[in-house]
């Protein structure tokens, strides 16, 4: 049985920052509690990498969350829409990706976001399945649906517009996107659509083609765009600032525990089901210290994606490792031929993989950042030969650090 619809909304709000049109949600809540038929909420990913981070979860945990509420998710995989590349927030074009690269990443994505939302519960289409049989006049007539002059509404567009044209072109192509992206929802008959924040001109466009077509159109949910480890910049991989869905649990807890701790707040709200109160208290320096706040955060990411167990033995890892100086339990094993029965520092750590050539490592060696065995000697002489042990742990500075197998 549905929740009310005074609860479905307050739950719904949270963490959302634009509802379009302001009083739709409660609507169609109403109209599917009377009716009994759950709403058909649309989420829609571009197969462009084969990383999701949590900066993609956001709008993902919102779908999940509609899932629990009762209503039917449907992803849709933009197999069609990832050859041209959205436009949104951008201001240059992305390079095209072939139709081999977009399958093979919308294989790995399905696997990574089968840990958010339950896939077997969620209706999953390709736009493939209509764009594929699009004629030219089909493209035609979509394209009659906007004027350039609406296009050139959107700030990413009207950016490139404004500048030099041989430097930022807008290529004919990439003015199709939101069309695409808003024909999906009539193809599926989406009820509400979630997206970033910087996708509302796109999702406004599905409620102007559903309209079009004579269905009612859908309302639209934008979610925050979540800032990296850098505290500054939106998450993404380019710019090195993310946790990605797939790391380990110790690798997740520890990029959390670097984060700064003015976007504590943002995360607790977009990447946990804590209440807001709870949220409130956590993030006050006068109930918690920071850390401690973080270490919850940390826990409460890995539980998500790893369980209890994970997030327990991550926070003792990070306390061990940072704060008593003692090495994690779990660590790399990297395999290392005995031959010889010594090998060169510089060489040692290349293989490690720790440094990317022996001019970095020589640098490193010389700072005192290596550190070998379990009375954690320094080694500070580039020209040392270290004798080879099965079991050895090497240590270069406070995050590199892994045991050595003899092969």
């Amino acid at each position: 049985m549905m929740k009310p619809v005074d609860e479905q909304l307050e739950l719904i709000r949270r963490g959302t920052e634009q509802i379009e049109p302001a009083d739709g949600l409660r609507k169609k809540l109403e109209k599917s509690q009377k009716t009994g038929k759950p709403l058909r909420v649309k989420y829609g990913i571009d197969p462009t990498g084969i990383d999701v981070h949590l900066g993609h979860t956001v709008p993902l945990r919102k779908l999940r969350q509609f899932q629990e509420l009762g209503h039917r998710a449907v992803l849709i995989i933009g197999d069609y829409t990832a050859l041209i590349g959205d436009p949104s927030g951008r201001d240059e074009t992305r390079a095209r990706l072939t139709p081999e690269q977009v399958e093979a990443n919308a294989e790995d994505y399905l696997r990574q976001i089968g840990r958010i939302i339950d896939l077997e519960k969620a209706e999953v289409r390709k736009n493939g399945e209509w764009f594929g049989r699009f004629t030219f006049l089909d493209t035609m007539a979509l394209a009659g649906r906007i004027t350039v002059q609406r296009l050139l509404e959107r700030d990413d567009f009207s950016k490139r517009f404004k500048a030099q044209p041989e430097s930022v072109p807008i290529y004919l192509h990439e003015c199709l996107y939101p069309l695409m992206q808003g024909h999906d929802s009539v193809e599926i008959q989406a009820d509400i659509e979630l997206g970033g924040s910087e996708q509302l001109f796109n999702l406004m466009m599905g409620r102007r083609l559903q309209e079009a077509e004579g269905q009612e159109p859908q309302v639209c949910l934008t979610m925050p765009i979540l800032r990296g480890l850098d505290g500054v910049r939106k998450m993404g991989k380019s710019l090195g600032n993310y946790i990605g869905v797939g790391m380990s649990a110790d690798e997740q807890f520890a990029k959390t525990m670097s984060l700064p701790d003015e976007p504590m707040k943002e995360w607790f709200t977009l990447l946990t089901d804590r209440s807001a109160p709870e949220i409130k208290s956590l993030i006050d320096p006068g109930q918690m210290h920071p850390m401690e706040a973080k270490k919850i955060l940390g826990q409460n990411i890995v539980r998500f994606y790893h369980g209890d167990a994970a997030a327990t033995a991550a926070a003792e890892n990070w306390v061990n490792q940072h704060s008593k100086g003692l090495d994690p339990q779990q660590m790399p094993e990297v395999v290392i031929p005995a031959a010889g029965g010594t090998i060169g520092l510089l060489d040692l750590l290349v293989k490690l993989k720790f440094c990317s050539s022996k001019n970095e490592a020589r640098n490193r060696v010389t700072e005192g950042a290596v550190s070998i065995g379990p009375e954690r000697t320094k080694v500070t002489d580039p020209k040392a030969s270290i004798p080879l042990e099965d079991g050895m742990v090497v240590r270069l500075g406070a995050k590199k650090i892994a045991r050595i197998r003899l092969a």
